[in-house]
């Protein structure tokens, strides 16, 4: 061992010399040197090329992957084709795609940290991780509407079994901020960042689970439904009529004319905000004074009515939600105001914060008023995906592999959701909680006798219950794929549901003495 500490390596008054040029090769061949910290002497040794992982935990979740075959369909399905001899293959683009979100990258640049990772990528098939540009031209040259309709058809795999009951359909937009001159980067609404130029995230969601359905990326003045209407009501099309949602629940972006119409003349449910126009306001002041309203919960009260705005085409039911606010904490609107999209109006003796909700459902005022409630669920997930997931970064220049990005980042969010579900049905976690406690682990690939062992070193407070917990499933993954070798891999993505599932029906069940057909879906 080669030691550099003391006279050969500090000058006699106590500054640091450079080390020559040869001596720094010497240091860097013998592997190992000393190092001073706090009360003693280590040495490090360097090996750049051992088989570790500090996602040990991961090849669990690649078992979740293969024994459901959802990764390798994936990659089997994909539109994208190369003509080179030279072109990485596609299990490698899309497994080093699906590593990078995994692992919480927010930039292409971020991939460059996965590449010293040879053990992951034995579990996806792969052959190496890509590097950053090579993904980030991936899909560059490609035609929109196949890679649509391929990111469209696994999203709808990923969720399709919890489509057999009735449920609802989150339908919700979030504003991403743009910082380069990208297609669509176009300044509209942003309450982050005004004036800031930005892309709209359109998306739908499968309540209570929590599941992405879909994610429409357009330019940031298209904030409002028209630049979504189209995209859902194809993807709604092409549902089985016993998979539709039973209600779609939206906020005051997609409350207007056009949407609601499109809704009726499918015989679509709906539950969607109002905005606080002028109409709405002069509805408000005529009921505030009326008597009728019902309690609700959490501090609210309704009262139903009847609303027809300028522009509409017919009446609609409305229910008129408030909730008193102390008048030192509600701000200075007065009871005039114009178009606001504010929650609060202003009378002459008591400050309310309203909602009006716009339906065509005959369901009761109370039921209305939690299912949509409710809805708050999904700025969660709008959150979650945006600081902990992609939908942060993975930006490029041109509108349609943003697209693919966001689409891919929902396709494997919605992956890891089940396969934490699946892991612990009981305990839903987000990224912030799930990456730390299931993948964050050294894991070390041992090749014996034909054999691959993956070690795995978890330093989580926890590791012995999460030993427990992954063990656990792959047992029962095993058991799918070894014990019952008739099942094919759809079979087995079935049986993975039920197991996820097992919880919400125990809920139903409890749910179907309260309210009926509307306590399963607010349940």
């Amino acid at each position: 061992m080669l030691d550099l500490i003391g006279s050969d390596g500090v000058h006699p008054q106590g500054e640091p010399r450079v080390l020559p040029t040869e001596v720094l090769h010497e240091v860097l061949a013998a592997k190992r040197h000393a190092v001073d910290v706090h009360g003693r002497r280590l040495y490090v040794e360097w090996d750049p090329h051992a088989p570790v992982t500090p996602l040990g935990q991961l090849v669990y979740f690649s078992q979740f992957l293969a024994t459901a075959g959802l990764f390798s369909q994936w990659v089997a399905d994909c539109p994208l084709r190369y003509t080179s001899t030279n072109a990485p293959s596609l299990t490698d683009v899309l497994g080093t795609q699906t590593l990078a979100i995994l692992a919480g990258s927010r930039r292409y640049a971020h991939v460059t940290a996965l590449r010293g990772d040879t053990v992951n990528p034995q579990g996806l098939g792969m052959s190496r991780v890509l590097s950053e540009d090579a993904l980030r031209r991936a899909f560059q040259d490609e035609a929109a509407a196949p890679l649509e309709a391929w990111q469209r058809r696994h999203l709808h795999q990923s969720v399709e079994p919890a489509l057999r009951a009735p449920w609802i359909c989150d339908v919700d937009v979030t504003i991403k901020t743009l910082y380069g001159h990208q297609e669509g980067a176009e300044v509209g609404y942003n309450p982050h960042k005004v004036g800031r130029p930005a892309h709209a995230y359109h998306t739908f969601f499968v309540s209570r689970l929590r599941l992405a359905l879909d994610v429409v990326v357009a330019p940031g003045k298209a904030f409002h439904s028209q630049a979504v209407r189209a995209s859902l009501w194809s993807w709604w099309e092409t549902l089985p009529p016993a998979c539709r949602p039973h209600l779609l629940r939206m906020d005051c972006g997609f409350g207007n004319e056009g949407f609601l119409v499109g809704c009726e003349e499918r015989r679509q449910n709906y539950l969607a905000r109002v905005r606080l126009t002028k109409g709405v306001q002069q509805l408000i002041r005529a009921l505030s004074g009326r008597g009728g309203w019902k309690k609700c919960e959490a501090g609210w009260e309704g009262v139903e009515g009847e609303l027809r705005l300028q522009g509409w085409s017919r009446s609609r039911r409305v229910a008129v939600l408030r909730r008193r606010l102390a008048a030192e904490a509600a701000p200075a609107l007065s009871a005039s105001t114009g178009d606001t999209p504010e929650l609060v109006v202003v009378a002459a003796e008591e400050t309310y914060e309203y909602t009006v909700l716009a339906t065509n459902t005959d369901w009761e005022l109370l039921t209305l008023a939690r299912l949509y409630r409710e809805r708050a669920d999904s700025e969660n997930i709008l959150d979650e995906l945006k600081r902990q997931w992609g939908w942060g970064g993975f930006v490029t220049q041109d509108l349609l592999r943003c697209q693919v990005a966001a689409r891919s980042v929902a396709l494997i969010y919605n992956w890891w959701s089940l396969f934490v579900r699946c892991v612990d049905p009981q305990r839903p976690r987000e990224a912030v909680t799930s990456r730390p406690l299931l993948m964050h682990a050294v894991g070390r690939a041992v090749c014996h006798a034909g054999q691959t062992t993956v070690i795995l070193t978890s330093t989580h407070a926890q590791a012995g219950r999460v030993q427990e917990l992954l063990t656990n499933l792959s047992q029962f993954l095993s058991g799918l794929k070894n014990t019952a070798e008739q099942l094919t891999s759809a079979q087995c993505w079935e049986r993975i549901w039920e197991r996820i599932l097992t919880p919400f029906r125990k809920l139903e069940a409890a749910c179907r003495m309260f309210f009926g057909q509307e306590a399963r879906l607010s349940g």
